[in-house]
């Protein structure tokens, strides 16, 4: 080979050696793009952390909530049911028989005390009010006879019988009047008046008409199958919770207990627990326990069902959704927002797990920020970082 091909071989030879050389020391190396962390995020030197610099598009995706600390539940959720209250509830019918002649009230009407809400026209009223009326007019002619004779007594103008009869026949015309004011009083016991026989059906509380069976022109009368109205305070409400026996030792009166509704996703209704059942369900070893939830925007109704936790007296855990747990293997782990784009990894001690949220022991405290949209994406970010590590 000639002095020019040698020469021309070993500059070859070069230039490969270069190319080469340069591209082991690329970036888009295989072997050095492993070590580089994920685009758009730094390095932290824990391993349990993630640091992501301003404007990442990962941020977008991550949302996170400050969770506070509440009350340890006493076991699994339960279903319950939600029913009137019926320490405010009044169940309205007619106590004697009648046709309805006019309505003044719809299901859903505000009504005070003593409101008309229904008037019946009835015989049986008629017939009371026209005995009240007769006893009446009795009770003031014996009235009237027992005053004169009165006036003989002190000159011995009348015979001892006759005062005595007259003494008789006055108390016994007061005690028949007594008795028809009584009847008209227990047909009618709230005192709204109609037009002659017409009975008023009054509303005995302040509330609103929950529900409604009447019709113009409908017979009714005592032996009627559901009432006429229900008027209730639908602020107040009961829940009515089936609980395993198993549980029983964990609660008490007074005992707080937590409710959600699938109508109002999010939302927590408080309620407490106001009476303990006495019998246990043999064929499903549960105990009927009611407790008392507030209602101030009236947004849970009467037969609804709805997820309650039985609370603990003492303790504390906190409750975040499902969304914000990270399951590996045995181990359960959440991601805490300690500062702007820089989020933790923590091992977490799981008390309850329900099916829309779980309450957290150990590894997380109430008023932490707490990943509740996003965990698996950060975790997934974590996981790429440690298997990329030299």
């Amino acid at each position: 080979m000639d002095m020019k091909s040698r020469s021309i071989a070993i500059a070859a030879l070069a230039l490969a050696a270069a190319v080469v050389i340069a591209y082991e020391l690329s970036p888009h190396h295989p072997a050095q793009a492993a070590t580089q962390p994920p685009a758009g995020m730094a390095a932290p030197s824990n391993p349990d952390e993630l640091q992501y610099p301003n404007g990442a598009a990962q941020l977008e995706m991550i949302r996170a909530q400050v969770m506070p600390a509440v009350a340890v539940p006493a076991g699994d959720t339960l279903s319950a049911r939600v029913v009137y209250d019926e320490d405010v509830t009044a169940r309205l019918g007619a106590s004697v028989a009648g046709r309805v002649v006019a309505i003044k009230a719809a299901p859903g009407d505000k009504v005070r005390s003593g409101q008309v809400l229904a008037e019946i026209d009835s015989a049986d009223f008629g017939a009371a009010l026209a005995d009240l009326s007769k006893a009446q007019a009795d009770e003031e002619r014996k009235r009237q006879v027992f005053e004169r004779a009165r006036d003989l007594v002190p000159g011995e103008a009348i015979a001892s019988k006759d005062w005595e009869a007259a003494q008789a026949d006055y108390a016994q015309a007061r005690a028949e009047t007594v008795r028809a004011a009584q009847r008209v009083k227990n047909i009618n016991p709230y005192g709204a008046r109609g037009q002659g026989q017409h009975l008023a059906l009054a509303s005995p509380m302040d509330g609103v008409v929950a529900e409604r069976t009447v019709t113009p022109a409908l017979d009714v009368g005592p032996g009627m199958a559901a009432p006429m109205f229900v008027v209730t305070n639908p602020k107040r409400l009961w829940l009515l919770i089936d609980v395993p026996e198993s549980m029983l030792a964990r609660i008490t009166l007074g005992s707080g207990v937590d409710v959600e509704s699938d109508a109002y996703p999010g939302e927590h209704f408080k309620a407490a627990i106001t009476q303990l059942g006495q019998t246990v369900d043999p064929n499903t070893r549960r105990v009927v326990v009611r407790a008392r939830v507030d209602n101030p925007a009236g947004k849970l109704l009467p037969e609804m069902f709805v997820r309650s936790t039985l609370l603990h007296e003492q303790g504390s855990a906190v409750r975040v959704p499902n969304s914000a747990l990270v399951n590996r293997g045995l181990y359960n782990y959440i991601f805490v927002q300690t500062g702007k784009g820089h989020f933790q990894r923590r091992q977490v001690k799981m008390l309850t797990h329900g099916g829309d949220a779980s309450y957290l022991g150990e590894g997380v405290k109430g008023g932490e920020n707490i990943v509740t949209s996003g965990a698996l994406l950060l975790d997934a970010e974590m996981g790429a970082r440690a298997g990329s590590a030299p």
